[in-house]
């Protein structure tokens, strides 16, 4: 099990310890080594200004943005939530300046587009530095497919039935492209626009890829952007986080109301322009980019490290076979799929706890407090709620003209390990 949650995190100052599939082209070291060394602000994956806070061991101030500030006061109790941070208080770092906290330009996103929300300081005074590593979603989908087997009898046998069978048929559909991606993984270079198109094509089947190729965008975005928005917020030490939320609301009709990265599928011509629209200089080169790095994190995001990915084919393959050989896709599949279900709403503390209690028990043997998002360092922190080795204060806070945020009303509340409840999105009618 530690294993796994091992797997699952990113230390962003060590060198990649990953094991992966053989026979890709590329190894997680070179690239490591690209994004850090060969991109515009490659230099922030390991010197981000909330990684240095992080390594820092003084107090980290983080801002969390709430409806519920009435039930918080009455109740004490501030609840956590699943997503990407597991089980954790989604939160986005504030700096000391000039007598306030300058939020995090994700901060000052969330802000800005949630105006009725009221923002909560958070004082983290964790007992030792903090090492900067990071959960990365996109490699939990062994423990969901562990985690779902573990429970497996919660759901009816209609249920179950019900669930394998969309499994097996998202995957059957999508077979060819997740074939012709390992083969690109592999050496064997295929047209980018062709890649792109299938790509677009498989994501109603697989939604996990949809996940995937947002995040290959952003990472590509975030990494490579030469914007005077971007020179600004990198001498801040910060990853431009506008540019991945315009795209997602350029991209996907309505993703404002609900984001929904299962419905995100942009095909190559929409793709170049949507980037073009956000950064010229970036279009050119944003297909042969998801086709090389989509490929390569597909590998070793859904397949189990003893395979050989140019020996494996999803075409005409078997449940129990791929649950062997791919167990991260089936997983990222089922979790995906078990949220379509009508009860829904009873089975996801089942599920969701279980994976929590797994990760507050790895974060505290690793000295972890502040969880963050380690697909990349780029600002999206939480707080760890049964950390017994720090202290945590709350304030109410109010911006000042500046931007900037100043705790004024210290709340009698504590961070505590129970689950927010979870809405999950309709399934969208797109295949």
């Amino acid at each position: 099990m530690r294993d796994e949650w091992e797997h699952a995190h990113t230390a962003y100052t060590l060198p990649a310890q990953r094991r992966s599939p053989a026979s890709l082209a590329d190894s997680e070291t070179d690239w490591r080594h690209y994004l850090e060394h060969s991109t515009r602000n490659g230099w922030l994956i390991r010197n981000s200004a909330m990684t240095e806070a992080l390594v820092s061991g003084k107090p980290l101030h983080l801002m969390h943005l709430t409806r519920g500030i009435d039930a918080i006061r009455t109740s004490g109790q501030v609840h956590v939530s699943a997503g990407c941070l597991v089980g954790a208080l989604y939160c986005s770092p504030l700096t000391p300046h000039r007598g306030g906290l300058r939020p995090h330009n994700l901060g000052a996103y969330l802000m800005q587009t949630k105006p009725s929300t009221t923002p909560l300081v958070f004082e983290v005074t964790p007992d030792a530095p903090v090492r900067p590593k990071g959960i990365d979603y996109l490699h939990l989908g062994a423990i969901h497919l562990r985690t779902y087997l573990r429970y497996q009898n919660l759901l009816t046998p209609a249920e179950t039935d019900q669930l394998e069978h969309a499994v097996l048929a998202g995957l059957l559909a999508a077979a060819p492209f997740l074939d012709l991606a390992l083969r690109n993984a592999t050496g064997h270079a295929t047209p980018s626009p062709e890649f792109i198109d299938q790509l677009a094509d498989a994501v109603p089947h697989v939604p996990f890829l949809g996940y995937l190729y947002f995040e290959v965008l952003s990472e590509y975005l975030m990494l490579h952007s030469t914007t005077p928005e971007t020179k600004t917020y990198a001498a801040e030490g910060e990853l431009n986080n506008w540019l991945y939320k315009r795209l997602a609301f350029a991209a996907v009709d309505g993703m404002d109301q609900l984001f929904d990265l299962a419905r995100f599928n942009p095909r190559h011509h929409r793709l170049v322009q949507l980037i073009e629209g956000l950064e010229a200089d970036l279009g050119p080169g944003v297909a042969e980019y998801v086709r090389r790095r989509l490929s390569h994190l597909l590998a070793r995001t859904a397949l189990d490290p003893s395979q050989d990915a140019s020996s494996l084919t999803f075409q005409g393959a078997e449940l129990d076979t791929l649950q062997k050989a791919a167990p991260a896709l089936i997983g990222q599949m089922v979790f995906r799929e078990i949220r379509y279900m009508k009860r829904y709403g009873q089975l996801y503390h089942c599920f969701e706890k279980s994976k929590a209690l797994e990760a507050w028990e790895y974060w505290n043997g690793e000295g972890i407090p502040t969880p963050f998002n380690g697909v990349l360092p780029k600002g999206e922190i939480g707080i760890h709620p049964v950390y017994p080795r720090s202290s945590v204060r709350v304030w109410i806070a109010e911006q000042d003209g500046k931007g900037r945020l100043h705790p004024v009303d210290e709340v009698m509340a504590v961070v505590t390990p129970h689950l927010a409840s979870w809405w999950a999105p309709p399934r969208q009618d797109t295949i």
